[in-house]
């Protein structure tokens, strides 16, 4: 945990009491004491600096001073066929430490129904890895989750209405990532990165994607874990952003 969140209901004029896990980590992981300080942020709002200056029963009392924006992420939404549940808790909170702003879940033909009724999906859980990925990250703006149980209505009502340059990983298609990457042509657009089940698109919705004006491009020969090419691309992302701003 490089970062200590609160929200902003937390927030009693300029002090926070902090219980339970966060406490418990300053208390016992970091050894602080009264007088001592450490990084703080407000959910969806500015990093500062906490001093400790009481604590009680287990409770810590933090005196706040926020003064800097988060620094700026990514602008990537991603489109993620629903995974198995424990694939999914990496995905929310390592993608998260890596700069997603928005996530779809959304169903595809080799996606099992009974995803979709896992208590991974209830708002707190996802809340819960979304927040431990911006305390890694020292983020604090928490990204939205949206979970879409139809994939036409998705594809034909809603993504039309999302901004950016969509791109789809598909196992077999010639182009690879920098070959389709936004920013190649001129100014670095807003990205919209799809991603599927472990058994791929099939090719109805390959078409679906494509009509929507989504690029397509393979990571290669090698089949990965959908938690392990999520982080892969949005970490090669990352690199291509970078080099087009060096």
């Amino acid at each position: 945990m490089n970062l200590i969140l609160f929200e902003k209901h937390e927030l009693l004029i300029d002090r926070v009491i902090l219980t339970g896990r966060r406490a418990e980590h300053i208390l016992k992981i970091l050894g602080l004491v009264v007088g001592d300080t450490l990084r703080v942020g407000m959910v969806n709002d500015k990093i500062g600096q906490g001093k400790i200056v009481s604590i009680r029963d287990l409770a810590v009392e933090i005196e706040i001073d926020l003064d800097r924006e988060p620094l700026p992420a990514p602008n990537v939404e991603l489109i993620l066929a629903l995974p198995r549940p424990i694939m999914l808790q990496r995905i929310l909170k390592q993608a998260t430490v890596l700069g997603v702003r928005r996530f779809h879940l959304i169903r595809s033909a080799r996606v099992e129904k009974s995803f979709f009724h896992s208590p991974v999906l209830q708002p707190k859980k996802i809340q819960a890895f979304l927040q431990e990925g911006l305390e890694q990250a020292m983020d604090t703006r928490l990204p939205e989750v949206i979970i879409h149980h139809r994939f036409k209505p998705f594809v034909e009502d809603v993504v039309p209405t999302l901004q950016g340059q969509g791109i789809i990983a598909h196992p077999g298609v010639s182009a690879r990532l920098a070959d389709v990457f936004p920013g190649r042509a001129g100014g670095i657009k807003k990205i919209l990165l799809a991603v599927g089940p472990e058994g791929g698109w099939n090719e109805f919705e390959i078409e679906c994607f494509s009509k929507q004006g989504f690029a397509g491009f393979s990571m290669g020969s090698r089949i990965l874990h959908v938690d392990t090419a999520v982080v892969a691309l949005l970490a090669q992302l990352q690199l291509l952003h970078d080099l087009k701003h060096e």
